[in-house]
């Protein structure tokens, strides 16, 4: 991988999950929909419109992600992504029914009693 991945979108956080290889290693990160500007004023951007974006910008989204992976702080306005810090294989939700779902963190819920019990 020598861009950007972009394994789907967290509904619940308004953000996409970006993924970089740095080095030997892969990092991700959470992309605020914020910083996508949406075509129709007062909502949030489409998903053509966000990848075309991440695509426009990759190169410098690479940079932010690389340099939050090396504990640096990226310039502004990519200051505002943040690393996704990776869930062992066993707490990976694979049926979260959200767009791109598979392998992903577990929401700031995670401990909490599940709803499926």
């Amino acid at each position: 991988m020598t861009g950007v991945e972009v394994q789907g979108r967290d509904p619940a956080r308004e953000a996409y999950r970006l993924c970089i290889r740095v080095q030997d290693a892969t990092v991700r990160a959470w992309l605020p929909e914020c910083l996508i500007p949406s075509l129709r004023p007062g909502s949030r951007p489409s998903h053509q419109e966000a990848y075309e974006w991440i695509a426009a910008h990759r190169q410098a989204l690479r940079r932010a992600i690389k340099e939050l992976a090396q504990g640096g702080t990226p310039r502004r306005p990519y200051d505002i992504l943040t690393l996704i810090e990776d869930a062992p294989a066993s707490c990976w939700q694979t049926n979260s029914g959200a767009v791109g779902a598979g392998p992903h963190v577990l929401p700031s819920t995670h401990g909490a009693p599940s709803k499926r019990t």
